[in-house]
């Protein structure tokens, strides 16, 4: 199972409102606190397509918004940026989702408040007519379970995202049509159901993971790089180096490059995570969550160059 060289992908799962609430103090609670907001869209399958336009892909969402303020404002910046929004679906009554998080005065999350009840309406049903032939189909795991057993038996070639712990439930015992599984460290062992520590048992846990039917795996490990299946094993690849202004969004830079990569030139998935990783780094180097520019800009020249690429903030 290969990857279609077309540069044509469909993203589907979460897209909604993120926004943080840093307070400008020492935390009281029981009290109302002095803060700070920021507001952004996110969501895993929304910042995925967002990167992807801006490298120059050709890519349509499908998600779910409430018919309301939020969802047309989600919609509308998509569409604006490059993305295929005509398969998102609305739904009458319903709030679009939200992500809020509240953080202390030196930056570190507190709590997060996550309304994403709404993905639950993505059915297979009603995701399917979104599937388009040939094209790369990335999946969140924001999606229900029956929703990701579907898309691996019918969309191909498939990568799926997960987004946290709790919701590797959704995933399928049987991962049999799943070109590329990317996840952290904490959510392969929450997948597996044991702490893996150690390269021998990283080895034996993607190995495991291959057996249930995933054809490659990338682990993600923050600060310290990735690891990735090769035919002989796992392969590991350090991060950049970088200082760090704000950490969101790198995740989802980092999957967007790596299937840019794979849809565009081939399966050398070495390559692909090198140009992840330099997204990323670039990516937790500027406040946003998607780096602004021009789409196009972020794959000028790429096809030369075998070990990431250069990006240019606009």
């Amino acid at each position: 199972m290969t990857f279609a060289r077309t540069g044509r992908a469909t993203c589907i799962g979460a897209a909604n409102i993120d926004r943080k609430l840093a307070s400008t103090g020492p935390l009281r609670m029981g009290t109302s606190n002095p803060a700070r907001q920021y507001e952004s869209f996110g969501g895993v399958a929304r910042n995925i397509a967002e990167n992807l336009a801006r490298l120059g892909a050709q890519v349509s969402l499908v998600t779910a918004v409430g018919d309301d303020t939020a969802g047309r404002a989600i919609l509308g910046h998509a569409a604006a940026c490059g993305i295929d929004v005509g398969k998102a679906i609305k739904f009458d009554g319903a709030a679009s989702g939200t992500y809020t998080a509240v953080l202390d005065e030196r930056g570190d999350m507190v709590v997060a408040l996550a309304d994403m009840a709404l993905y639950d309406m993505l059915t297979p049903e009603r995701v399917r007519p979104g599937l388009e032939p040939g094209a790369l189909t990335i999946a969140d795991l924001n999606l229900p379970s029956a929703t990701v057993a579907a898309l691996l038996r019918e969309a191909a070639p498939l990568v799926v995202v997960a987004v946290s712990e709790p919701k590797m439930e959704r995933l399928p015992a049987d991962l049999s049509g799943l070109r590329l599984l990317i996840l952290n460290l904490g959510e392969l062992q929450a997948r597996l159901g044991r702490t893996i520590e150690g390269e021998a048992q990283l080895l034996a846990a993607c190995r495991e993971v291959q057996a249930q039917g995933a054809l490659d795996v990338i682990v993600t490990r923050g600060s310290a790089g990735v690891s990735y299946t090769t035919g002989g094993g796992v392969a590991h690849m350090d991060a950049e180096h970088v200082e760090v202004v704000d950490v969101t969004g790198a995740g989802d830079a980092f999957a967007a490059a790596v299937c840019w990569s794979l849809m565009t030139e081939g399966d050398d998935l070495g390559v692909a995570c090198k140009r992840g990783l330099h997204l990323a780094a670039l990516t937790v180097a500027c406040p946003t969550t998607v780096i602004p520019a021009k789409a196009g800009t972020h794959a000028e020249s790429i096809a030369h160059i075998q070990y990431g690429f250069p990006l240019s903030r606009e």
